[in-house]
């Protein structure tokens, strides 16, 4: 079943990623609500994604995130997914703020949600500059 899971979410976000590379056209505009909403949906996609990711090791006793803080340990999986979504997110839109920190096999699934964050800005404008640059041209 863990396989499963991991294989599922892995796919979840490569499609999600994948919308990036296809042929679609993004609207004329560069700055649209949904050009916004197309991104967002991607960042969702991959936030959780990782995040599940990281919840299923913990699940599966693969230690991936270790708490620096002395607030409170994680209780049940609600606080476990919680925890995992936050990681995922600061590892994505941030370098994170050092309160959580991966361990083990989820250095090596950071480092690959760090990458991925970085470049979707860079792929979307890429994108959307090379769509503008091949429009067909206006007849009047």
């Amino acid at each position: 079943m863990f396989y499963l899971l991991l294989t599922l979410i892995v796919f979840c976000i490569f499609m999600s990623l994948k919308t990036l590379f296809s042929p679609y056209k993004i609207k004329g505009k560069l700055v649209s609500f949904e050009n916004f909403m197309f991104l967002t949906t991607i960042y969702v996609t991959v936030m959780i994604g990782f995040g599940l990711i990281y919840s299923l090791l913990h699940l599966n006793g693969y230690p991936a995130l270790g708490d620096t803080s002395s607030v409170r340990p994680a209780n049940g999986f609600a606080d476990t997914l919680e925890t995992s979504i936050y990681f995922s997110a600061m590892t994505l839109f941030s370098v994170g703020h050092g309160d959580i920190v991966p361990l083990g096999a989820g250095r090596v699934i950071a480092i690959i949600e760090a990458l991925i964050g970085y470049t979707i800005p860079a792929a979307f404008v890429a994108k959307a500059v090379f769509d503008m640059e091949h429009k067909p041209p206006i007849v009047k």
